[in-house]
């Protein structure tokens, strides 16, 4: 653990290096890949071997550095790097850890639930797909019903923060009505954008896998998925996945026998996801991290409303997250995204698309290396855009 006074040290050279002064290509505010720190980026600069005695050390720690950061017992869950997207690690999964024969429950509000659908299609599982409303969480008396409707399923899913909105689902309550209604069912969760920047009591949750990715909210870079999976579940489940790269059972026996990868492991990438671990411990964990992105969210939210700007999402909900915020297109004649993306970009600032289906909106993300002076200084850029093209909103 570290002290206050390395915390107090560590939170001053944050506020000394706004994010908007130390990126070559501007801050990101998306939902991933994300703006990281120096230090970070530094510690892809130095080459090991994959059979390296201190690689495989730091893969053990990452490991190990995950399950504390869920706040799980190495005794109960095992945490799984797999190369790739975070979409590999949905599929890895689903391909993995669904019985042959057997049904996946998808609770979907969104492009993701919707990814989710389509790889267990492509992978010939059966799939009961409920389709809730993508600018509110799933209603859980309609969750509840149709879990009746399916007690046979053999894993229920939902994904925790829909980043094509931003909308929180809750998952603790899906947690509840599933023990109570699909008694064999596993539970997983598509935590790829809220692991590590919201809180998750994970023991409590009563999951049995959950996914994430190393370019998310510990603020490392693209290159692997993160699956944290209950043992005694995954047990299970040897010899039964329906790929072979993308076994989590194999990819898991590897690794505790050797400390190795079954295949070639992003080794850079490893290494400053290490480094990233580390400048999370030193934030204050999860709860400090939340706090910060939270921050960010306010900032941003209230001063684009005082600009004009109209959420998509209710914010006065608790569905109404701090990773991504989603805006309405303006009405005003004057407006045109793909300049006011490009105005912004050439000031530093990078936002993102939409991928609400219901109406025509922008994003900006929370996450990652920035700072409220930073969410403040996009703000003031956004100012400037909007007077440029003479907009008054």
């Amino acid at each position: 653990m570290l002290s206050n006074v390395q915390r107090r040290c560590f939170s001053a050279t944050l506020r000394k290096m706004a994010a908007y002064k130390d990126k070559a290509g501007g801050i990101l505010f998306t939902p991933g890949p994300l703006s990281t720190t120096t230090t970070v980026r530094e510690a892809m600069m130095v080459d090991y071997g994959s059979r390296d005695s201190f690689f495989i050390d730091a893969v053990a720690e990452v490991r190990q550095g995950l399950l504390d950061a869920a706040g799980v017992s190495n005794e109960e869950f095992t945490c799984i790097p797999l190369q790739g997207s975070g979409s590999m690690g949905v599929e890895a999964v689903c391909s993995t850890m669904i019985p042959k024969g057997g049904k996946i429950v998808i609770f979907r509000n969104g492009a993701y639930g919707d990814r989710m659908k389509n790889i267990c299609v492509r992978l010939g599982i059966e799939v009961a797909f409920f389709e809730g409303e993508e600018d509110r969480p799933i209603c859980m008396e309609q969750a509840a019903a149709f879990l009746k409707e399916h007690a046979d399923a053999s894993m229920v899913s939902i994904v925790h923060c829909e980043t094509s909105t931003g909308v929180i689902n809750p998952i603790q309550e899906l947690g509840d009505l599933i023990r109570a209604n699909c008694k064999n069912a596993q539970y997983f969760v598509d935590a790829m954008s809220s692991f590590g920047g919201v809180e998750i009591d994970c023991n409590k949750l009563g999951v049995d896998a959950l996914v994430s990715s190393s370019n998310k909210c510990v603020q490392g870079v693209p290159g692997f998925s993160i699956i944290l999976a209950k043992k005694s579940t995954l047990a299970k489940f040897e010899g039964n996945a329906r790929s072979y790269t993308l076994d989590l059972h194999m990819q898991d026996k590897g690794l505790n026998a050797s400390g190795q990868f079954n295949n070639t492991p992003p080794v850079q990438v490893i290494m400053a996801f290490h480094q990233a671990l580390k400048e999370l411990q030193v934030e204050g964990g999860v709860p400090a991290r939340s706090a910060r992105y939270n921050r960010n969210q306010k900032i941003i939210t209230e001063g684009m409303k005082a600009i004009g700007f109209e959420l998509y999402l209710d914010d006065s909900k608790p569905s109404f997250g701090h990773i991504i915020t989603s805006f309405k297109f303006p009405t005003h004649e004057n407006w045109n995204f793909l300049k006011f993306y490009d105005k912004l970009n050439e000031r530093g600032f990078v936002i993102y698309p939409g991928k609400a289906a219901k109406a025509p909106c922008f994003r900006i993300g929370h996450i990652g290396d920035i700072l409220p002076e930073d969410s403040e200084a996009l703000l003031s850029a956004v100012r400037e855009v909007i007077a440029e093209m003479r907009m008054e909103l």
